[in-house]
């Protein structure tokens, strides 16, 4: 047995990824928050390609940055001391407290592993010492044989510390019994003696017609259905990795069409996600370029392998679409890895995030971008540069901006005194960031997040053609979902159930 023990930890894994596990620790996370218990959400060890950067300037996945939200806290890199970011199909960036070590193959870091436990162990005592209660998030599920080794995602972890698993299935892909059975069946003895209880995920219909079946489960495994979710419709969450393709369009009268090509390691794409859901926007990721039929605003995204994806692009018939689109009158925007491609060149000589060489870029920016081991990651705030332009409408520069770095790459070029914000840098002195073009047909930006101010969102979208708007206000809007998902858990998962897991008093909430 451990040494380490966690009597106020509690961890939910999965039968399988995209099971509902980020889901389930938003939800506690806001119940517990709600009751007025002190809480933080954790993560050993993510993959994922979407990320957030800490008050602390360090980098963690985005999913507990959106949990971070749901305990009402500031995202700080203790909360997922490991990120691994794919930048092909074997091997990822490492990222270690926040900062990156370097990129590794999937055989490496399966050596690499052991290493780690202490650091992931040490952040989760630091949480303890900091929090009443802290929610766990697995990876992937706990019944991977060919990485329970040296495993310290899951069961590895749960072992060290000492805490209990809840597992969570969704029912919605089917044979939820079945992943539920033949998971637990692949623990060993002292594994499945620290799983409390299952949660089933996404049901749809009458509970009463799945009791003969958790009846069963309970029977068969000494484990019992702590609760049954059911299938929230239009939920909006933003997602840890995977590509969400639910839209909210809804406004027929007058809509603004924006294109993503989704490029094979296309990274944080919540970027767009207050387009997906804004009620007058039509926002569709497209990786086929035979699909495209047209927009208002081409929107190229991040990305973790930019030489890579850019060879994507160009093979795929993209470098054209984008060019004629513009001539047709279209709008471009480029974000960190998307900026970089609409460049000149992109040179990355130290092997940064693919093999030493330069490519050539799109060509519609005069930048040039050269990949340094050092990556730039910071939270900043400024203003939208003002256009002088007789030939569009100019912007507003009273406009705020806020937003996040995460890029290793630094651009130059005549293109640059043509700004589009202007940025504080720590001394409290404005730094120009970011490309426009001279016809202000095409924005570049190395910052995320620039659509999620309201206000910001609204003259973009003016600037791409949509003049008469609806209020949509997005953060308000993400705050809302959390609240929804909180509360359609705890009708089935109530709060005293989860002080029980935690075995912590009921007076603790009150």
């Amino acid at each position: 047995m451990s040494q380490f023990k966690s009597p106020h930890t509690l961890m939910v894994q999965g039968t399988t990824s995209d099971a509902g596990k980020s889901i389930l620790v938003t939800a506690l996370c806001r119940i517990l928050a709600r009751h007025q218990l002190s809480v933080a959400p954790f993560k050993p060890q993510n993959m994922a390609l979407n990320s957030a950067v800490t008050a602390e300037g360090g980098e963690i996945g985005r999913a507990q940055a959106v949990q971070a939200e749901a305990c009402f806290l500031t995202p700080s890199v203790g909360m997922n001391p490991v990120l691994l970011k794919p930048n092909s199909d074997i091997g990822a960036q490492v990222i270690v407290n926040g900062q990156a070590i370097g990129n590794m193959k999937a055989t490496e870091y399966h050596a690499f592993k052991p290493s780690l436990l202490t650091e992931v162990v040490k952040s989760h005592q630091q949480l303890q010492q900091q929090y009443t209660a802290v929610i766990v998030e697995g990876a992937g599920s706990p019944a991977e044989i060919n990485l329970r080794e040296h495993d310290i995602a899951n069961m590895g972890f749960a072992e060290e510390i000492d805490c209990p698993v809840i597992i969570v299935a969704d029912i919605d892909r089917g044979g939820v019994f079945a992943h539920l059975v033949g998971t637990y069946e692949l623990l060993s003895e002292s594994e499945k003696s620290r799983v409390k209880g299952f949660v089933i995920n996404r049901f749809r219909g009458d509970v009463s017609l799945l009791q003969p079946g958790n009846d069963w489960l309970t029977e068969r495994t000494g484990v019992p259905v702590l609760a049954v979710i059911p299938y929230i419709t239009n939920l909006h969450i933003e997602a840890e990795d995977a590509v969400n393709q639910q839209q909210k369009c809804t406004d027929t009268y007058q809509q603004v069409k924006v294109a993503v090509p989704l490029y094979p390691r296309a990274s944080n794409h919540t970027d767009f996600d207050v387009l997906r859901m804004h009620p007058q926007v039509d926002c569709e990721f497209i990786k086929d370029s035979s699909q495209f039929s047209g927009a208002d605003l081409i929107v190229l995204p991040g990305s973790k392998n930019v030489r890579g994806d850019l060879a994507w692009l160009r093979e795929n018939g993209w470098e054209d679409i984008i060019k004629r689109h513009l001539r047709l009158g279209g709008k471009v925007i480029g974000i960190c890895g998307g900026y970089q491609m609409l460049g000149q060149f992109i040179h990355d000589p130290d092997q940064i995030e693919s093999s030493a060489g330069s490519s050539r870029g799109i060509g519609l920016l005069d930048i040039e971008t050269t990949l340094m081991e050092n990556k730039c990651l910071r939270n900043v705030t400024g203003f939208l540069c003002h256009s002088t332009l007789l030939n569009s409408a100019p912007f507003n520069s009273d406009i705020q901006v806020k937003g996040y770095e995460i890029h290793a790459g630094v651009s130059q070029g005549s293109a640059l005194d043509n700004p589009l914000f202007q940025l504080e840098d720590e001394a409290g002195n404005l730094q120009p960031e970011g490309v426009r073009s001279d016809d202000d047909a095409v924005l570049g930006t190395y910052l995320h997040g620039v659509f999620d101010q309201p206000d910001l969102l609204a003259e973009l979208l003016k600037w791409a053609g949509l003049d008469q708007q609806k209020a949509f206000d997005y953060p308000e809007f993400r705050d809302q979902q959390i609240n929804r998902l909180a509360d359609a858990v705890e009708e089935v998962m109530p709060v005293s159930a989860l002080l029980n897991l935690l075995k912590l008093d009921e007076t603790v909430s009150a």
